[in-house]
């Protein structure tokens, strides 16, 4: 039996899809026999960052509170791969976004004297950020190819796609009723609000959903759905306890995610777990990687009439819903936590 540091760094109040990962590889771990916790490390706020790389340095992680040796470090995030440990595995989720992918709309609405501060800061995150996951850690492992292309110009960076399984829990198929299903936190990337427009759009009259979750945009996203008079047809009940969010998966017609540039996005697979087919974009990243056009769901252009478009084909036809969604559930049972765990405690040393 191995003892296992799941490290991962969390601004407060803040519940994401990191921390879904994080809890369930605690889990895996410890049915799987070994010993293993999981461990919050600071992700300071813009302007602070540069003290929660040092607080995750200074992190010691070396032992646990008994004075045992800790066999194994995995850490998944920024700045958590920055704590040091000679058996260390980062199964990275993502970096600082603001600072790769993201830098062109982050930037652009800045003054030039804080452009030139965020360029600065951008160039030494860049900087340490290559140290950490090409020295820090002793194997590399990114959640998604969108991830691993973003830091193909490290060649010096070797990291293996390693997809994470859905979360354990009690998904069944229930039925295929007409309406679509969402749950993301309400943040600009994830674009519930997209989801509305195309709602509006003349192709989806009629087509109910539900979009579950919070977030920043949550009250945007509902002013948006008052001003285009879509309150009978569009719910946002918030944050789901796991029933209502199982039982959502087992009942729903398809599953909504279009989020811009995603790192890997938990809920595709969990889709998939529960025999749903999902409806993604072409921008999507991870998502638009796991499905499959035509085959496990539908993956269209980022725009409001492409997915009003797939909207209506799939709720017009439950039996391609639930063609895709088997197909989808195949591909599920090849991401297993069991296999997961074997290749995060590969050898290191």
């Amino acid at each position: 039996m191995s003892t296992v540091a799941v490290v991962t760094s969390s601004p407060p109040f803040v519940e994401g899809g990191h921390l879904v990962i994080a809890r369930a590889l605690v889990a895996a771990l410890q049915q799987a026999g070994h010993e293993a916790d999981l461990v919050l490390t600071p992700q300071n706020r813009f302007g602070r960052q540069g003290s929660a790389y040092l607080a995750n340095w200074l992190t010691d992680v070396g032992r646990t509170s008994d004075g045992r040796p800790t066999d194994r470090v995995i850490s998944l995030r920024f700045p958590s791969y920055a704590v040091r440990h000679p058996a260390h595995v980062c199964w990275l989720n993502h970096t600082m976004r603001e600072y790769y992918d993201l830098w062109d709309r982050f930037s652009a609405p800045l003054s030039p004297l804080h452009r030139t501060k965020e360029r600065m800061r951008r160039a030494l995150i860049h900087r340490a950020d290559r140290y950490l996951l090409t020295r820090n850690v002793s194997k590399l492992f990114v959640q998604s190819e969108t991830i691993r292309q973003r830091y193909a110009a490290w060649p010096e960076l070797e990291a293996e796609v390693l997809y994470p399984p859905p979360p354990q829990r009690p998904y069944r198929v229930d039925d295929y009723e007409p309406y679509l299903f969402s749950v993301s936190r309400f943040a600009p990337l994830k674009r519930m609000r997209l989801i509305v427009e195309a709602l509006a759009r003349p192709e989806a009259v009629g087509i109910r959903a539900v979009l579950a979750g919070e977030g920043e945009t949550r009250d945007e996203v509902a002013a948006l759905v008052r001003s285009l008079g879509l309150e009978d047809r569009v719910s946002l009940p918030g944050r789901l306890t796991e029933g209502q969010l199982v039982d959502h998966l087992a009942r729903c017609r398809a599953v909504v995610f279009p989020p811009l540039g995603e790192d890997f996005g938990f809920v595709t697979v969990e889709a998939f777990a529960a025999s749903r087919p999902v409806i993604t974009c072409h921008d999507s990243g991870g998502p638009a990687e796991i499905v499959t056009d035509e085959r496990s769901g539908l993956v269209v252009a980022p725009t409001a009439d492409a997915l009003a478009g797939a909207f209506r084909r799939l709720i017009d036809d439950p039996n391609t819903a639930a063609r895709f969604g088997a197909e989808g559930a195949a591909l599920a049972r090849t991401l297993t936590w069991p296999a997961t765990v074997k290749r995060l405690l590969v050898p290191v040393n």
